[in-house]
């Protein structure tokens, strides 16, 4: 009897401590679902959304099908850290986010110390990836690449011109403002006018009168699409028919809602248009059909997902350090935004802006 009871012991014990078959893997969206730029949360969260049950209808990762866990951040630093150890309490291991870039420098050391390996589809700001971190990755550019683009651009129409800097005072705005300063300069023009905003206002005229005064031709604005979009109408209500240039923060149909008519002609830097792409002409079709336009960071962040189940599927392992590990190696991953590769650092090899024109509501490669 002894040795029965023994004997039963051991292969409950053997059943608890053995690891359960096809158990799901928790995988963690993080943006701004409210606030005032929740158009880009619901971006990443619709094209992770579409991953998730696109990969779980094939069968999963190594086995193991996706729980998505969501999490909004607000667009808020505090609330974007609070957010980020509400996934890491439930138990995510990958997480895909967030969009602001200081909301993704500030999260990604508690993912770190947590073992999550964490993809921003929107994190421009080079500060993320270049702090030697295991565990950051991002599938978009880095505003020491798209600051440039604009720079050039604005130094080769607008040489003659009187050219104003603004930026919102943000790791993203101010970032990318003085990365387009840089170029600028290089190229031999000096701005009339360099200001910085406080985000979330609603009234920009006293800003619109001073650059009025100036005579301003040109104004580049590192920041988000609401405000972007407010200092367009105000110069317009003041009878200015300067120009705004900004970054892929204004790749949204919300910029217009803002902006109204008086947006037309305002240009901005954003990566080729992954819908576009060969690759992802099965996905759009498929978000089409559902109503969703695969506008923005949809791809970026469908992409992104992809990227970890093939990585965890050639390292045979859900492991955030192996799944990293192999991301670093420099393996090629097919995504909806075509082939695909890291850098030791966690950025894509081969970043590409290209300069975009709102018209009759959206906008189109110039």
């Amino acid at each position: 009897m002894n040795r029965l009871s023994f004997a039963a012991l051991a292969v409950c014990a053997g059943l608890v401590l053995a690891p359960a078959a096809n158990a799901d893997v928790k995988i963690g969206a993080a943006g701004p679902l409210t606030g005032s730029i929740a158009a880009f949360g619901a971006q990443m969260k619709m094209g992770v959304e579409q991953a998730v049950s696109d990969i779980n209808a094939a069968g999963g990762i190594n086995g193991q099908k996706i729980e998505l866990l969501v999490a909004d951040d607000g667009g808020k630093p505090e609330q974007g850290v609070a957010a980020a150890n509400k996934l890491i309490t439930d138990g995510a291991t990958f997480v895909i986010g967030h969009v602001n870039s200081g909301i993704s420098i500030a999260a990604s050391s508690d993912y770190a110390d947590a073992g999550v390996l964490q993809i921003s589809p929107a994190s421009t700001n080079p500060t993320y990836t270049e702090r030697k971190l295991w565990n950051t990755f991002r599938t978009a550019g880095r505003d020491d690449q798209q600051g440039p683009v604009a720079g050039d651009f604005l130094a080769q129409k607008f040489k003659g011109g009187k050219i104003a800097i603004v930026h919102d005072k943000t790791p993203y705005g101010k970032g990318l403002a003085d990365e387009t300063q840089k170029a600028l300069n290089k190229a031999g023009v000096k701005e009339v006018m360099y200001e910085g905003i406080n985000p979330g206002e609603k009234d920009y005229s006293a800003l619109v009168s001073k650059m009025k005064a100036a005579g301003v031709d040109v104004i580049y604005y590192g920041g988000l699409h609401p405000e972007a979009g407010l200092i367009v109408r105000q110069m317009r209500d003041q009878g200015m028919k300067t120009l705004l240039m900004g970054g892929d923060a204004l790749a949204d149909k919300e910029f217009w809602s803002i902006a109204g008519d008086g947006g037309t002609g305002t240009l901005m830097t954003f990566g080729p248009d992954p819908r576009k792409n060969p690759a992802a002409k099965d996905i759009v079709a498929a978000m089409t059909a559902k109503g969703i336009d695969a506008e923005g960071y949809v791809l970026y962040s469908y992409a992104a997902l992809q990227v970890i189940k093939q990585a965890a599927e050639a390292a045979k392992s859900l492991d955030p350090k192996k799944v990293a590990a192999q991301i670093h190696t420099g393996m090629t991953f097919q995504t909806v935004l075509g082939p695909l590769s890291f850098d030791k650092k966690g950025d894509i090899t081969k970043p590409d802006f290209v300069v975009y024109e709102w018209k009759n509501g959206g906008y189109s490669e110039l």
